[in-house]
């Protein structure tokens, strides 16, 4: 799953907007849509860091999980 799916899926479970999450973590917009887009698919760590922080869960929740 994508990292903008993986944010979406944790949105959805709080029912809070992309919108919300960029004055919770205090993350620009201009930063958030390229990642909700799909434009941007790999995020700096300290995004995620703020994203995982505003959704208070891990940041494991974000990681992809392959298998070989």
């Amino acid at each position: 799953m994508t990292i903008n799916k993986k944010i979406d899926e944790q949105l959805n479970k709080i029912n809070k907007t992309w919108y919300w999450l960029s004055k919770k973590s205090g993350i620009p917009l201009g930063t958030l849509y390229p990642i909700k887009s799909g434009a941007r698919s790999k995020p700096t760590f300290e995004t995620m860091e703020k994203i995982a922080d505003a959704l208070n869960v891990s940041l494991d929740e974000f990681r992809s999980k392959e298998v070989d």
